[in-house]
């Protein structure tokens, strides 16, 4: 078994028997009572990393979850009750937030698309904070402000200097519809600022993200406290926020190392002292918005094999599910170079492998190939395959509707207990749709 999926298994779900458990709970009872495929979050797992961003970042910071990560209710509901804010990137996920029960001044709204309508609608609510992306933006929630008769709270989104870069996904430091360039910033406080209806309340950046690296971590920060400063000076009071986004990563793949909490948490420390007393920063409250961090690495996706075949000398085990409901495992979703998840057949751990497999959706597409050259014991028809770190950008990310497969189900699991948090889709669902 790869290293890094024996770390994972070792350290979030103590196997008994072999037979892999999620909160307690093994995987055959799970797959038995909820059908598979089936998304399965550890509650366990979701509190330790929790506790992990708690104990890192220091009290001038305030957490807030990335709710396009996973938008499940259960998962945002169990964040919040951890004291949790949102950043939010749709009026859908406003809406979802909402009715999580999160207030709405606990809530961020970034994103480069916002129609009128949704900025009409998070601005009658009251919400926390609107981070503008383009100068227009900044116009449209100005004349909607003044409508409405009241000032918007916003945050200026910049896309800084290439310098400021580094992860997986780079979001800025290139021609790109996030944010406003950094060397605009000036120029567009200048024009904002001129809106009364706008209370300009922080800088918003936000660089890469899948970030395993302290020290790129704490370049962009370096960045975002130089740009702190200069929009305090063009503005002439202290900035109220200033978000430094989310960016940490979890390892996916062979040589990737978890981000050194520990060794971030003293980079922390050491540059809140440097700016302590800071006028730009007198009365900020810097802020992070992990998503990934938070829940990948509770989320374990369940799907069965239901054929086991051989082309040409290769062995293909053929799954119940595929990259409509976990589209980031086939390497749809970005990679350039198709590497594998971390996977398992779940229910045969102390089975040593025999040979290697493909392991395929059952859609009808050479796209719907979840791993290649997996090394497993000899297969057979009914085992349980376990795709980990799917807790984040894997369900809701996913074409769900393609070849009008079914959704699945999805569950929290912890302490032997199971709770369901979305049901299984059904042919009715499907037939719904139709007008």
């Amino acid at each position: 078994m790869p290293d890094l999926i024996r770390e994972l298994i070792e350290r979030l779900f103590p196997p008994i028997g072999g037979e892999l458990r999620i909160g307690g709970v093994p995987v055959t009872r799970l797959a038995e009572t909820h059908g598979t495929p089936l998304f399965v979050y550890d509650r366990g797992v979701l509190d330790r990393a929790c506790a992990v961003l708690r104990a890192t970042y220091p009290s001038e910071f305030a957490l807030y979850y990335s709710v396009k990560a996973n938008p499940t209710r259960a998962i945002v509901r169990h964040l919040l009750g951890r004291g949790f804010g949102l950043e939010i990137a749709s009026g859908g996920e406003f809406h979802q937030a909402l009715h999580a029960g999160c207030a709405p001044e606990r809530i961020l709204y970034a994103g480069p698309g916002k129609t009128e309508a949704e900025l009409e609608t998070v601005l009658s609510r009251g919400i926390g904070e609107v981070h503008i992306e383009s100068l227009l933006e900044g116009q449209r929630v100005a004349a909607i402000g003044k409508r409405l008769g009241l000032r918007a709270r916003v945050a200026i989104r910049i896309n800084p200097g290439a310098e400021a870069q580094g992860g997986a996904m780079r979001m800025g430091g290139k021609s790109t519809p996030f944010g406003i360039d950094e060397e605009a910033l000036e120029e567009t406080l200048d024009r904002l600022s001129g809106h009364r209806e706008l209370e300009i309340r922080g800088i918003h950046l936000f660089s890469g993200t899948q970030i395993l690296d302290n020290q790129v971590l704490e370049s962009q920060y370096r960045r975002g406290l130089e740009i702190g400063r200069r929009a305090a000076a063009r503005l002439g009071h202290p900035l109220a926020t200033l978000d430094f986004g989310g960016g940490l990563g979890i390892p996916y793949f062979p040589g990737d190392r978890a981000v050194d909490m520990g060794a971030w948490a003293d980079r922390l420390r050491g540059l809140m002292a440097e700016v302590r007393g800071e006028a730009a920063f007198a009365a900020c409250r810097f802020l992070v918005e992990p998503g990934r961090f938070l829940v990948g690495e509770a989320g374990v996706y369940l799907t069965r094999v239901t054929d086991v075949k051989t082309s040409r000398g290769k062995t293909y085990l053929v799954l119940d599910g595929g990259m409509n409901h976990h589209l980031a495992a086939s390497g749809n979703l970005g990679q350039v170079i198709k590497r594998n998840f971390p996977v398992a057949l779940v229910g045969r751990l102390d089975d040593a492998p025999t040979q290697t497999a493909d392991l395929v959706g059952p859609l009808c597409t050479p796209l719907d190939v979840l791993a290649r050259d997996v090394p497993v014991p000899a297969p057979r028809v009914g085992d349980l395959v376990g795709i980990f770190q799917s807790g984040a950008y894997a369900r809701s990310a996913s074409p769900l509707g393609f070849l009008s497969q079914l959704t699945p189900a999805e569950v929290m699991a912890g302490d032997g207990e199971v709770e369901l948090a979305r049901r299984r889709g059904t042919y009715e669902d499907l037939l719904a749709d139709i007008c």
